[in-house]
């Protein structure tokens, strides 16, 4: 019996997906709840799992290919892989079987006559198909399969040519040679709406510089007892931010709005979008209601995201939404940029490297480590007087982290 494999159902945010990698070929044994074959879509890659013990049959959908919500990618012959294991062990006694004259009558000791017509049918070599009825014969089913994986193969063998487009090339020393490869799913659509998002917005950029004293002051005193504390739940720098980003936000409600249309969407809650990098593309998994959320629960929630993102097992509900976004270039060593708001959030910060250098404080030159931020922002939406109050609050914020605690 044939079961078809069949696409997710994709939410109404995502129209479509692409076929990103077949893990088993027409003829593989699987297992129920085996992972089969990837989906990639606009913002995460959907595992497609096995429904059922058996063979891989005809694959319809090879990679690379476009898919729809809930179409067939191909089938399983249901059955298949429980057998396997018997025929095995019943190779020799099939091998005598085929030797010795048919004692009792059959046609054949080999396979059955709807086996044998419906192989000659379709150029199917007897031979070549492992029996998995009594005694290593070989049965109608086993041809079925057989069949379906002879169509299935043209299709796969092109597939796989376009796996290589994943990695970017790796060329020798002097050669003058170029590699064509498709853009990834998740590499086109960001590069999709970042376009877009400097032809429809009217996008500021506003700078300034933190002093990273006191924060790194408390993480250096209390980074172990914290992870102690908090079930090995690690103190960064990312939590001390979202903490301050969701203060400023209550102060300048503009900051965490979005326009539809010809309305302003203001934002009762703080769903802070923390940049993530996998192998995959950058990735902006959503913290919701961070503003009631502790430094601890920040941190375990990045630190989830993160490893989900190295996995690619982000959800399509972690990726979605999103009120404001906070980026760090610095840990791959960026000390300033711009970064680009994402649509329809007004505004995006970003973090840098943190780099010791002389400051003049109270008259006397030392040296401090500072931090380069940078708040991008739809100047249709936020004023620049509003832009500039909001990344200063954040710089107070972080200068003297009892503020968070204390609320002023």
């Amino acid at each position: 019996m044939a079961i078809e494999i069949k696409a997710p159902t994709f939410p109404e945010s995502v129209a479509d997906g692409t076929v990103a990698t077949w893990h088993k070929q027409p003829g593989d044994a699987v297992k129920r709840d085996e992972l089969i074959v990837d989906i990639e879509t606009d913002k995460v890659v959907l595992e497609v799992l096995a429904t059922a013990d058996g063979v891989l049959g005809a694959i319809v959908k090879g990679e690379g290919e476009t898919v729809l919500s809930d179409e067939v990618l191909g089938s399983i012959v249901e059955g298949g892989a429980a057998a396997a294991a018997p025929a095995a062990t019943a190779a020799p006694a099939a091998a005598a079987a085929a030797a010795a004259p048919a004692a009792d009558g059959e046609d054949d000791p080999i396979a059955a006559p709807a086996a044998r017509k419906l192989a000659e049918e379709n150029g199917i070599n007897i031979a070549s198909v492992a029996g998995t009825g009594k005694g290593g014969r070989v049965t109608k089913e086993d041809v079925v399969a057989a069949v379906a994986a002879k169509k299935a193969a043209p299709a796969a063998a092109p597939a796989k040519a376009a796996a290589p487009a994943a990695a970017a090339p790796v060329f020798a020393a002097g050669d003058r040679v170029e590699k064509r490869v498709p853009m990834t799913r998740v590499r086109a659509t960001v590069a999709k709406r970042l376009v877009e998002a400097q032809s429809n917005m009217a996008m500021l950029t506003t700078f300034n510089e933190v002093d990273m004293t006191e924060v790194m002051a408390l993480r250096s005193k209390y980074k172990d007892l914290f992870e102690k504390s908090h079930n090995g739940v690690r103190l960064g720098f990312m939590s001390f931010f979202v903490k301050a980003a969701t203060e400023a936000l209550k102060r300048f409600p503009a900051v965490n709005a979005s326009i539809d249309g010809n309305d302003i969407v203001y934002h009762g809650y703080a769903d802070i979008g923390v940049a993530v990098s996998s192998d995959r593309g950058l990735v902006v998994p959503v913290l919701r209601n961070a503003e009631h959320m502790s430094l601890a629960e920040i941190e375990g929630g990045i630190a989830t995201f993160g490893k989900k993102a190295r996995d690619g097992k982000l959800s399509m509900d972690e990726m979605t939404g999103g009120t404001f976004t906070i980026t760090n270039g610095g840990t791959f060593g960026s000390m300033m940029s711009t970064p680009i708001v994402n649509p329809p959030q007004a505004a995006i910060l970003g973090m840098h490297n943190i780099i010791q250098r002389p400051m003049a404080i109270n008259g006397q030159v030392v040296i401090r480590p500072m931090m380069y931020l940078a708040l991008s922002y739809d100047h249709r939406l936020i004023d620049g007087k509003e832009a500039v109050t909001f990344l200063v609050t954040i710089k107070n914020l972080l200068e003297d982290p009892a503020r968070l605690l204390l609320d002023i």
